[in-house]
């Protein structure tokens, strides 16, 4: 952006995510001076930034949301955002895949977007590395659990260096087993990761965007538009004390469980990656790390 006078001798400006300046004579400062940070113009600018990142961290976490929950966005709605950077970078480069009015999913069709214009849809990259347009009225990001082709758009997407704002292709993913005896084992895989401080997994909890309440950390996920709860019991108490984690669990929104059979694809997924998530912050034990 332009130069803005800050005092009679200054000129303020965002630049890579922070307010610079520069004096009368067009030297960029290494720092901004006392008088100018008290200036209208700086604190303007200052706010600005503020509010960029927020939106920008809004975008990410909706554009996040429609993968996880793979549910129709309007194509119009892509369109309408795309000429913003905010939502182009959690966009561009996803797997996208028009849905008809019926609600079917045409995977056959899909493609990595590339670009998204008001009369002529959406541009994609097929599979095939042909460019083409998707005029459906809706579209889906679809989660990579439900992808039948994840394992070719993962090397097609490497082969041309893709580097996704949302991770979609390359989202840790878990398939969940056919057979009831290997579920109900899956559940308890990522079980006894020992903490010596309850603290630790709490902010391991929390800085991987889970909630934390009453002993547990929990992810809510929405399969085909219903909400499962997937939970780890991580302990409470004080948060000096050791701890370990449970095995995971699925419920309803208003706590009653969910057999592991009635669990769907994306909320299996999820709940096992939250699970290995914990895990893998736990201390190593000598045996383990020999092993």
């Amino acid at each position: 952006m332009g130069w803005l006078a800050a005092g009679a001798d200054h000129e303020v400006r965002l630049d890579a995510g922070r307010v610079v300046a520069r004096n009368r004579q067009g030297r960029v400062l290494r720092s901004v001076p006392k008088a100018v940070r008290e200036t209208e113009a700086y604190l303007e600018l200052r706010q600005l930034h503020e509010w960029l990142v927020r939106h920008e961290t809004a975008c990410r976490e909706q554009v996040e949301q429609w993968l996880v929950r793979s549910l129709p966005v309007p194509t119009a709605l892509i369109v309408e955002v795309w000429t913003d950077e905010a939502w182009r970078a959690p966009l561009r480069d996803l797997v996208v895949v028009p849905v008809d009015d019926a609600g079917r999913w045409d995977t056959g069709r899909a493609g990595l977007l590339r670009d998204a214009d008001v009369d002529k849809g959406l541009g994609v990259v097929d599979l095939d590395g042909e460019t083409g347009r998707l005029t459906s009225t809706q579209i889906v990001l679809p989660h990579p659990v439900r992808l039948p082709d994840l394992t070719d758009l993962r090397e097609f997407a490497t082969d041309l260096g893709v580097k996704q704002g949302t991770r979609q292709l390359f989202r840790e993913v878990w398939t969940r087993p056919d057979d009831a005896d290997a579920r109900r084992r899956e559940l308890t895989r990522y079980a006894a990761a020992h903490y010596r401080e309850l603290r630790h997994l709490q902010a391991r909890a929390t800085a991987a965007g889970y909630r934390v309440q009453g002993g547990t950390a929990t992810v809510k996920i929405w399969e085909d538009g219903v909400p499962v709860v997937a939970s780890v019991w991580i302990g409470e108490g004080d948060p000096a004390w050791e701890t370990e984690t449970g095995p995971l669990g699925f419920t309803d929104p208003a706590g009653g469980p969910v057999r592991p059979d009635d669990v769907g694809p994306v909320a299996w997924s999820e709940g096992m990656r939250m699970a290995a998530a914990l895990h893998a912050g736990r201390v190593i034990a000598e045996d383990e790390e020999s092993a």
